[in-house]
């Protein structure tokens, strides 16, 4: 064997133990979930609670009602962040067992509401947001994923009821 193709063989190996060593590191990856911490560099407080302010996009929750096992609430929005807009998918609530519900339409005052596009300070609601979580046990959380890049953001609103 020459040494070229020795050469040839080395680098070809070398090139297999790259890749397999990403392909396991990716795989692990995949093992844990990615849990980004509640208040993200860069979030202030924000009042009255329970709210939330992820970069100066601040959300409040108000006239939280808990009852025949169906949450219900008023959302109301500020934006003065990078985002460009309030969207209900970006919400669900997470019940003391956590699980993860998303919202519900089908009963009285459970109005759907759409995304709706506003930033520069502009406030946005109040819209009602309804759940029914597998039990309303607290306590419950109402878990909010402004969209604001992919490695960003998260919070998590503690709801009192």
């Amino acid at each position: 064997m020459s040494r070229g193709q020795l050469i040839r063989f080395a680098a070809i190996g070398a090139g297999a133990v790259v890749v397999i060593a990403v392909a396991v590191a990716a795989f692990q990856s995949l093992q844990t979930p990615f849990q980004a911490p509640a208040a993200t560099p860069g979030s202030a407080t924000c009042g009255p609670p329970p709210c939330a302010n992820v970069r100066g996009y601040i959300l409040w929750v108000t006239d939280l009602k808990v009852e025949a096992g169906l949450v219900s609430m008023r959302l109301t929005f500020r934006n003065s962040s990078p985002a460009t807009h309030a969207d209900p998918a970006d919400l669900k609530l997470v019940d003391s067992q956590q699980h993860t519900t998303s919202a519900v339409h089908d009963a009285q005052g459970c109005t759907p509401w759409q995304r709706t596009d506003f930033n520069n300070g502009a406030t946005f609601g109040p819209v009602s947001e309804c759940f029914r979580p597998a039990t309303t046990d607290p306590p419950l959380t109402l878990h909010w994923t402004p969209d604001m890049g992919v490695f960003c953001c998260e919070a998590e609103i503690t709801l009192d009821a």
